[in-house]
């Protein structure tokens, strides 16, 4: 009996459109995890007399995302590429504004993530644009990022409107 070595490829998308599609998402994935890791940092450092909401909220924010993070991501990778979103490369090749280390009051924190999340925000409307002549599945993971994203910052400037 002879083995016989099968190839499958990675994925069915051609490799210029995968390339083409993983120049959006690879930032949005990095902005992503920006945000997560800053809105804990928030989480556990809002101050204020509406504090417990607005902590529970800034976790929302950071699950949700996370979870977007990895959408975006696993589309990448499903598209036959490979993602870097170590440590050192979110924190080189980030858009998201730095934050205030320590405490803050609430209304700091909440314009302050506003301003990352809007800040993500031009890189995600970017993608939709461009990947409607690229890959239409990927935008369609860029829009459901966008509407979620969209709600958050939603709930947060919600806070301190007048």
């Amino acid at each position: 009996m002879t083995n016989t070595t099968v190839t499958v490829p990675t994925s069915s998308t051609s490799p210029d459109v995968a390339a083409a599609t993983a120049q959006f998402l690879a930032p949005i994935v990095v902005d992503l995890q920006a945000l997560a890791i800053n809105g804990k940092q928030a989480h556990w450092h809002v101050r204020g007399a509406n504090f417990i909401g607005v902590h529970e909220l800034l976790d929302n924010v950071v699950s949700h995302a996370q979870d977007w993070a990895d959408l975006a991501a696993e589309r990448v990778v499903a598209l036959g590429l490979p993602l870097d979103a170590r440590i050192e490369t979110v924190a080189s090749k980030t858009v998201i504004p730095t934050m205030e280390p320590g405490f803050q009051r609430s209304e700091y924190m909440i314009a302050a993530m506003v301003a990352q999340i809007d800040a993500t925000l031009v890189g995600i409307r970017k993608a939709i644009i461009e990947l409607n002549d690229i890959d239409l599945t990927s935008q369609d993971v860029v829009l459901e990022i966008a509407r979620g994203l969209e709600k958050s910052r939603w709930f947060l400037s919600a806070h301190i409107a007048e």
